[in-house]
């Protein structure tokens, strides 16, 4: 990279050789007569107005040629159904650097010397970055999201203590929305380099309730009686099969697993239909609840 001083040493000498050549001009034109003069002047006019139209015809043949290239990109992103945050990314990093490229290209012939304007451009892009160091980094990790797409456009995920369906997928940010409707913005930066929850991956996910029965109540009663809740219901899956464990003989109950598996979709209303038919049916099939208990004995001292 080069020195901004040098940078600024280099412009002041430029603009020294531009003054010489500025002042030999004026001087050879003050000894012309005016033949000659108007001669040199309309030559030097054509010379200008061909390169200045020369520069026009490279931007505009410039623009139609990038305009097809991008039409181009769509129809392959369309065809290879690629993402489209991806898609929207890559059009518009084509079209910015086309577009730069055709700029440069017209100054140049428009006769300007574009090595300064690269270097300086370069300069004050390697400022900025250090400047914005955070949002490059966000940036950074936007692309690696739209490249590798740990998750996409309409997917339920956690990641960062946050959990929603993500709705926007931006270079320095990730919009997601909750359940109860709140937005959040996850910097790229953080979420790229963190675990990522994706619920939306699998077809099928699976639904877990614990369930506990006082101690002499039948597990096999209270079992048969999950099984049948299972059954009547029809998001419930036969395959796998709704399984129910014990899983844990704890100090006030018997502790029961109740594993069912449904369709992505139907997770959540099974869950909580599932636990309320549990609290509801098992009173009725002679299996109760427990109330956490403490036994306290006194000891009276003689």
């Amino acid at each position: 990279m080069i020195p901004f001083n040098l940078l600024i040493a280099n412009a002041d000498e430029q603009e020294i050789n531009i003054g010489r050549k500025l002042g030999d001009t004026i001087s050879t034109l003050a000894n012309m007569d005016l033949h000659t003069l108007v001669t040199t002047l309309l030559h030097d006019a054509v010379s200008i107005a061909m390169k200045i139209i020369l520069a026009l015809v490279i931007w505009i043949i410039g623009r139609w040629i990038i305009h097809r290239i991008v039409k181009l990109l769509d129809n392959i992103f369309e065809r290879r159904n690629v993402d489209v945050s991806l898609r929207t990314f890559l059009r518009n990093l084509v079209r910015v650097v086309l577009t730069l490229l055709v700029i440069l290209t017209a100054i140049q012939v428009l006769g300007v010397n574009i090595t300064s304007i690269i270097a300086l451009f370069a300069s004050a892009t390697l400022a900025i970055g250090m400047a914005l160091s955070g949002t490059m980094q966000n940036f950074a990790g936007g692309v690696m999201i739209l490249l590798f797409k740990p998750y996409r456009v309409g997917d339920y995920i956690s990641a960062q203590g946050q959990a929603g369906t993500v709705t926007e997928i931006m270079l320095f940010s990730t919009k997601i929305l909750t359940t109860d409707h709140q937005t959040i913005f996850i910097p790229n930066s953080s979420i790229a380099t963190s675990i990522i929850d994706n619920y939306s991956t699998a077809e099928l996910r699976r639904v877990e309730v614990k369930a506990g029965i006082s101690y002499g109540d039948s597990v096999d009663v209270a079992r048969e009686a999950i099984l049948d809740i299972c059954k009547e219901d029809t998001r419930i899956l036969n395959e796998p099969e709704p399984v129910v464990y014990v899983s844990e003989l704890a100090d006030s109950s018997v502790n029961l697993i109740v594993r069912v598996w449904v369709k992505n979709a139907d997770y959540w209303n099974v869950l909580f239909d599932l636990n309320e038919k549990i609290y509801k049916t098992l009173p009725t099939k002679g299996a109760n609840f427990p109330f956490p208990q403490l036994d306290v004995h006194l000891k009276k001292e003689e």
